[in-house]
């Protein structure tokens, strides 16, 4: 089954399609290299929090770190959800996508004295505090607003997530967070400032977790400071349990959104706890694979040891394999008959590393166009613009039908904002 099904599949001419629309049409309609995305997916997606979470009560604030754009977050604010943001730049994006501030969360673990402003000013809902600098920054600034910051600290639990080292964040090693054994001194610090009201408790503990131990886990010691902090009379009113719930890229099996809630309220429950808010920041689970990167093969180049099928997309427009040496499955747009030889899917980006699939064993010729899968997650939101390429257009199906959702960059604007010597 491929991964996305049954958003994604192929029809009786085997064509690969995405909601029922041939992705090689939408190709030649719109350009290449092309993100599409599917609506539906993504709102199946959200439901399945959002069905586990009934009755409680909850706020899921979609991780938009995943997939900013501005179609992306209307969708997610529509259904309900709020937003987890790591960046000023973000939080213009929220205000764009008209998500009110009182829906916001701001996590990252080094906001700017300018970011924590405009955060102010906004009206978040909640920082979420990584460092007891922040906190005194936070304060100060708070004070001068005239607005009391609602705070969390975002604490490090020390759990191992069995991820990626990049993307693991909750190790004692890790720059995120503050130490488990240092946060209820942090928390007295925090309650002793003027500007801040303590609300909730946060952690985060890597993307791409496929196991629901670790969440127990972390849970369980969040818990055991949840206990301590109000044992000192420092309230705590929610419970941000954070993201990181993988998907299936190619043999992955990891719990439905529905199974993972639902052990963390049994286990809430089970501690007395589960009258308290929860709070979760979703992000790769609910827009990965609703998206696809389509790319023109733009020639077939056997070598002696390797054979090469250089496509049209990069390192640029999709960083995953080259950063994280991340296996997303890559299809034909068209199947072919015939012989199906090993090719190195690559880029035209001056870097060895530029690359996007190896050992893929393909029947395709120049001027087919290929699917890489999963891509709905961290593809789009980490591309550049390296060797002056243009970002990719995007394109989101809506109810059917495609709709332009990102202009395609022109390469003249990418230096139009520099200045020659004279």
């Amino acid at each position: 089954m491929l991964p996305g099904a049954p958003h994604l599949a192929r029809d009786s001419a085997g064509r690969l399609t995405l909601d029922g629309l041939a992705l090689a049409d939408l190709a030649r309609e719109f350009g290449s290299p092309l993100y599409v995305y599917s609506q539906a997916a993504m709102l199946q997606a959200v439901a399945a929090y959002q069905r586990a979470l009934v009755g409680r009560q909850h706020l899921v604030c979609y991780a938009m770190k995943a997939n900013s754009n501005l179609a992306v977050l209307q969708t997610f604010a529509r259904a309900g959800c709020g937003l987890d943001i790591v960046s000023g730049g973000e939080l213009l994006r929220a205000q764009a996508a008209g998500v009110p501030g009182d829906r916001v969360v701001f996590s990252g673990v080094g906001k700017s004295r300018r970011e924590l402003q405009a955060a102010l000013a906004y009206g978040v809902r909640c920082f979420n505090v990584e460092s007891l600098p922040e906190l005194d920054l936070l304060s100060a600034e708070a004070q001068r607003f005239g607005r009391p910051a609602p705070i969390s600290l975002r604490v490090n639990p020390d759990v191992d997530a069995g991820t990626h080292p990049y993307i693991s964040t909750g190790l004692r090693d890790n720059k995120f967070g503050i130490a488990h054994d240092q946060a209820v001194a942090a928390y007295r610090h925090a309650a002793s400032l003027p500007g801040l009201r303590v609300v909730g408790i946060d952690c985060h503990i890597g993307s791409q977790i496929t196991q629901i131990e670790p969440y127990l886990d972390a849970l369980d010691r969040l818990l055991d400071l949840v206990e301590a902090l109000e044992r000192e009379g420092i309230a705590i009113h929610h419970i941000d349990v954070g993201g990181g719930l993988g998907i299936q890229y190619s043999d992955e099996a990891p719990p439905t959104a529905d199974e993972l809630v639902g052990r963390l309220l049994q286990r809430l429950d089970a501690r007395g706890h589960g009258h308290r808010e929860v709070l979760m920041e979703p992000g790769r689970s609910l827009v990965g694979n609703a998206g696809v990167l389509l790319t023109e093969v733009l020639a077939l180049k056997p070598g002696p040891t390797k054979n090469f099928c250089i496509v049209d997309a990069a390192m640029n427009d999709l960083m995953r394999p080259a950063m994280y040496e991340a296996w997303m499955a890559i299809e034909p747009c068209q199947q072919r008959p015939g012989p199906a030889p090993a090719w190195d899917v690559v880029g035209p980006v001056c870097e060895s590393g530029d690359w996007l699939g190896r050992d893929r064993c393909l029947a395709v010729e120049a001027g087919d166009m290929l699917a890489v899968l999963s891509a709905g997650a961290y593809g789009m939101s980490m591309a550049s613009n390296y060797n002056t390429r243009p970002r990719a257009a995007e394109v989101m199906i809506v109810d059917g039908q495609p709709m332009l959702i990102r202009e395609r960059e022109d390469a003249a604007a990418l230096f139009a904002g520099e200045r020659l010597l004279g």
